[in-house]
């Protein structure tokens, strides 16, 4: 089982006998960083992107750095460290330890990007592959349907008048997915589609479920 970060952290500070409390300090803030990608990718979200310059790069370094300080300080595990906070910290080993915490924010960020990069990327492709495929027939969901002027035909015989002229296979799409998906919220079964004779007025395409006796006008 791992060793919870306090307890780890605590043995850091014990160990002042082999290594400085200044790299126990060191280390607690590389750790405490490590344990804040969430938190720092909240901050990253939210006004990450709109940061200028460096800030961008110091979301929560400076807070990390708080915490660990105040954490050393309220120590009881490390007398030797305590003895010597009323002295002054080497300005440089602050600014190392801020520049490899900036560093570890940057790579956490990084990775992060790179895997929006590939959720969008990967997105685009399924949607390239999606509208380049032909609209199938709902009716015999057999062959291919064509849309020209807003006028719907098949080879199966299905005919559907213009009900709109701005009517595209992306749209009509659209309408059948979110008729399917709003079935089956309620109901596990497939439905089926048909088109009205169209005696009284323009046929129309409807979908309709004999499972859970519903049915929906498409076009």
């Amino acid at each position: 089982m791992a060793e919870p970060a306090g307890s780890r952290r605590r043995s850091l500070y014990k160990q002042v006998g082999s290594a400085s409390w200044k790299e126990a300090f060191r280390q607690g803030c590389l750790e405490r960083m490590r344990n804040s990608r969430d938190r720092l990718l909240n901050s990253y979200r939210q006004i990450g992107s709109s940061m200028p310059g460096r800030g961008q790069n110091a979301l929560l370094v400076q807070e990390v750095m708080e915490e660990e300080w105040k954490s050393l300080q309220s120590s009881e595990y490390c007398p030797e460290a305590l003895a010597q906070l009323s002295l002054p910290m080497d300005l440089a080993v602050l600014e190392e330890i801020q520049q490899e915490l900036i560093d570890q924010e940057q790579s956490i960020i990084s990775e992060y990007e790179k895997s929006l990069q590939f959720d969008e990327q990967y997105l685009s492709i399924m949607l390239a592959e999606w509208e380049a495929k032909p609209l199938i027939c709902p009716v015999c969901t057999k062959y291919n349907l064509r849309i020209t002027n807003g006028v719907v035909v098949c080879q199966c015989g299905l005919y559907i008048p213009s009900h709109s002229p701005e009517l595209s296979e992306q749209k009509l799409r659209t309408y059948l997915e979110d008729s399917v998906n709003d079935h089956s919220t309620h109901c596990p079964h497939t439905p089926e589609f048909s088109v009205t004779d169209g005696t009284e007025e323009k046929p129309s395409l409807l979908m309709y479920c004999l499972v859970c006796d519903t049915w929906a006008v498409i076009l």
